[in-house]
């Protein structure tokens, strides 16, 4: 969720940034449209390769981890037993019981034991690249929807001003959502993403002034 909520984030702040950049340089509304669709889809693209990219990685070093594993448990079972019980001492069993509780998992499934608890990884949490990419590329294609609809209706002359409200106000949600889910304070955490958002916006809009068939 949490990473559903910057990808969006993500969308709303670059699409909304380079449509204003585009508009402010007086751009006609057919290329302020293509600079939003061309952003969305760059954007959702970027995201999806880079989040597969990445968690491909995480896959490729878990995977490394579990052989590592399976090889471990093949040459020093015994040892591999004090490892883990040494783990659930370190969550607060008493020594006999850590060793009982260890005995008894691997007897069941060792590999499935060291490599919940010993290595963090589980089915649940697993990495799955292909997943995370599409997760990636819909939030920021939600995202970037936003400022791209407030393109095609805000009327002509307002389109710099329809667009900044509405995304700075969607950002400031979404980063109340953030912070809610992250337990932190939402207030600062709104206001800190609304004012990097204006920010980005005021710069964009800048330098297409500055450089556009008006200047």
């Amino acid at each position: 969720m949490r990473a559903a909520v910057l990808g969006a984030n993500d969308g709303v702040l670059s699409t909304s940034s380079l449509i204003i950049g585009v508009a402010s340089a007086q751009g006609t509304p057919r290329n302020i449209l293509i600079a939003g669709v061309s952003g969305l889809i760059a954007g959702a693209m970027s995201m999806a390769a880079g989040e597969y990219v990445s968690v491909s990685s995480q896959a490729d070093s878990e995977h490394a981890d579990i052989a590592r594993e399976t090889l471990e448990l093949r040459d020093d079972c015994g040892g591999e037993v004090a490892e883990l019980a040494a783990i659930y001492v370190g969550r607060g069993l008493d020594n006999g019981l850590a060793a009982q509780v260890a005995e008894q998992l691997m007897a069941r499934d060792a590999l499935g034991a060291h490599t919940r608890d010993e290595l963090g990884i589980s089915p649940a949490n697993a990495a799955r690249p292909v997943q995370a990419a599409l997760a990636s590329a819909a939030s920021f294609a939600v995202g970037a929807a936003l400022p791209l609809a407030m393109a095609l209706l805000a009327p002509a002359g307002f389109v710099v001003g329809s667009i900044s409200v509405a995304s700075l106000l969607f950002l400031a949600f979404l980063g109340a959502v953030g912070a809610r889910i992250g337990g932190a304070g939402v207030p600062r955490a709104a206001l800190r993403v609304t004012f990097w958002g204006a920010l980005a916006m005021a710069i964009t809009a800048g330098i297409g002034m500055l450089f556009g068939t008006g200047a």
